[in-house]
């Protein structure tokens, strides 16, 4: 007997799809199982994937994708002739691909667009509530989402699959990211230089492009310093940003203990490549969390405002670093009060860390 809506897709029967996720590096990421899940349902179908230029190393290597196009944001600033003639190649060459099927999964109002001017018989995307009626009828096929997210983030995503009648398996549901062997070889002569081999190391990376969810740099350091004590070795990251490296900055004035010191110099894929070859990972919320449990580092996540239901480290060994003396988390907000800070984060004790490292090395 079969199970599933009344308006199933085969989708055994198409050519190619697209799905759009125009969002950050870590929802990049989390969409990998979709295109897993497609590829294993009908091996015949092409599924490409649009997404923002800056995040396109999540899943360009991907072996489910056939192409990956990609939206800059510097469109916008380009001028308007710039822009358009940008803007018309994009469409140009998304039309030329003949989609039947667009899996729009996010807000973004250029996926209601792109499924209504691409002419693709089936489309489906997430039922906002907040949008308005012409979002609705641009898709023919709606998810309902939860009142309430208590559903990590990658199952809300293979939800728009379910909708038309594809049910992801248990072993499809996994993160994908592959580095490729150019970052590979590079890190591994970063990592040779600083006398560090596999498996020797742990990988901390305390920033985020979102400074309401950092930790202090005086409670890194001393997280560091601690860990170095019992004979640790640690290698630091953080993006190519001002203020991440300003953190980082900090953190090595702070901490009396060596460091091998990578901040600002990995791109995405060597980022990958270091985390793969860690012992443990620990950081906050962010792309690079999400990045380590790709690779199946186990991680230690410090979470603030947002909720580790929705957002914590996937189908990896992990433990969860989070405030149990502020109920009003996870609040989502940016800060509390809107003021950059978070105190259920920055309150967090370098112990509570140190005993989540502990756990997890001892496994």
């Amino acid at each position: 007997m079969h199970y599933g809506p009344a308006d199933a897709i085969d989708v055994s029967g198409l050519r190619r799809a697209l799905v759009i996720q125009l969002r950050h590096h870590g929802d990049v990421l989390l969409t990998s199982p979709v295109f897993t899940v497609l590829k294993n349902r009908a091996p015949a179908l092409e599924t490409d994937a649009l997404v923002y230029a800056e995040t396109r190393d999540m899943l360009d290597l991907h072996p489910a994708i056939a192409q990956v196009h990609v939206v800059k944001r510097d469109w916008k600033d380009s001028g308007a002739a710039a822009r358009l003639v940008a803007e018309w190649r994009l469409f140009s060459m998304l039309r030329s691909r003949g989609y039947e099927l667009v899996v729009h999964l996010s807000e973004h109002p250029r996926g209601a667009w792109l499924a209504r001017s691409l002419g693709a018989r089936y489309a489906v995307a997430p039922d906002f509530a907040r949008q308005p009626r012409l979002w609705k009828k641009s898709f023919s096929h709606l998810v309902p989402l939860p009142p309430h997210a208590r559903r990590h983030r990658v199952e809300i995503n293979l939800d728009a699959l379910r909708r038309i009648g594809v049910q992801p398996r248990e072993d499809e549901r996994t993160l994908l990211l592959v580095p490729g062997e150019e970052a590979e070889r590079s890190v591994e002569g970063l990592l040779a230089a600083q006398g560090l081999a596999a498996r020797s190391f742990i990988h901390f990376h305390p920033g985020s492009r979102w400074q309401f969810k950092c930790w202090p740099p005086e409670r890194a350091a001393a997280l560091v310093d601690a860990l170095v004590r019992r004979g640790e070795r640690i290698a630091l990251s953080a993006a190519p940003d001002e203020r991440e490296l300003e953190l980082i900055a900090e953190i090595r004035k702070r901490a009396s203990a060596p460091i091998a010191d990578f901040s600002g110099k990995l791109t995405l894929k060597q980022l990958a490549a270091l985390s793969a070859r860690a012992k443990l990972f620990i950081g906050v919320d962010s792309a690079p969390m999400h990045i380590a449990a790709a690779m199946q580092t186990p991680v230690v996540a410090l979470f603030g405002p947002s909720g580790e239901l929705e957002w914590g480290p996937w189908r990896v060994p992990h433990r969860i670093v989070a405030s149990g003396e502020h109920p009003c988390r996870p609040c989502g907000n940016d800060g509390c009060g809107g003021g950059k800070v978070s105190e259920c984060l920055t309150r967090l004790p370098v112990e509570a860390a140190l005993s989540a490292v502990d756990s997890l090395l001892a496994r």
